[in-house]
């Protein structure tokens, strides 16, 4: 993620559990760890790359997961400690990101690595989590299709709550190409004490990368690539990838054998 990642996450942080409220990680996250047993996972120790609030680790911590998570935004980080107290959270960048133990399963889910706009930085985050696996250890993570980047980013939606009204403003054209750039804003107006309202802007820009883009930085990454699931609006993972119906590419992949990791 870049600092403009950082800066759009650090002004969303106290709206971003709201604007999910309606993702059900806990069965999302039971069908990828599930996938994942499917292919050999052993063990219960989770890295969470791109952790955000930690919703996205905190139903591994309920099914007896040890965890540890990081993420760029500090705001972002200082709701999922208050949260979980016990979890280690580290805040960084996911392209430099350090040795913090190893881990049974490297995640990154919910589409961090599509604020990476360049390959090479997609490739420096999939060698940290290579590098932080344990032996025998599987990576997975989720990008966005091109169908996500036509549709949602391309769309207008508004979450509305008591204290709260955010606005989703996509800024992406409905036939953008494969590999787009594509924009959206985030509004949120905040009721303040004494009845005022307040409005934050969020800025958010990610890259679509195209599943043979992502292989060939998993290779260049020293990773050996198991499986690539779609997954559609009801957060069900299943076997061929569809860019144009799926909304993301579930990816699950291992260290590869040392001849055929890459070099330098």
């Amino acid at each position: 993620m870049s600092v403009d990642a950082r800066c759009a996450y650090d002004v969303f942080a106290p709206f971003y559990d709201d604007f999910t409220a309606h993702h059900d990680y806990e069965s999302w996250t039971a069908d990828l760890e599930g996938l994942a047993r499917d292919w050999g996972l052993t063990g219960s120790r989770l890295l969470d790359v791109g952790c955000g609030t930690g919703k996205s680790f905190l139903p591994f911590l309920r099914r007896g997961w040890t965890v540890a998570g990081c993420d760029l935004s500090p705001a972002m980080l200082e709701r999922a400690r208050v949260k979980a107290p016990a979890a280690q959270l580290v805040a960084c960048d996911m392209r430099e990101l350090p040795v913090l133990g190893e881990f049974d399963l490297v995640a990154c889910i919910d589409d961090g690595l599509n604020y990476l706009a360049d390959l090479a930085d997609v490739r420096r985050a999939l060698d940290g989590m290579r590098r932080n696996l344990a032996a025998g250890g599987l990576a997975l993570f989720d990008v966005n299709t091109l169908a996500t980047y036509r549709g949602f980013f391309a769309s207008c939606s508004v979450v509305a709550g008591p204290e709260s009204v955010l606005v989703w403003q996509g800024r992406t054209p409905r036939d953008a190409d494969p590999g787009v750039l594509a924009d959206a804003t985030i509004t949120a107006f905040s009721r303040r004490d004494g009845g005022a309202w307040s409005r934050a802007d969020s800025h958010h820009r990610q890259r679509h990368h195209p599943a043979a883009a992502v292989g060939a930085a998993l290779h260049d990454a020293g990773l050996e690539p198991l499986a690539v699931y779609g997954q559609g609006l009801d957060g069900k993972p299943s076997r061929g990838l569809d860019e144009l119906r799926h909304t993301k590419a579930v990816f699950i992949a291992r260290a590869a054998r040392a001849p055929d990791r890459a070099r330098g």
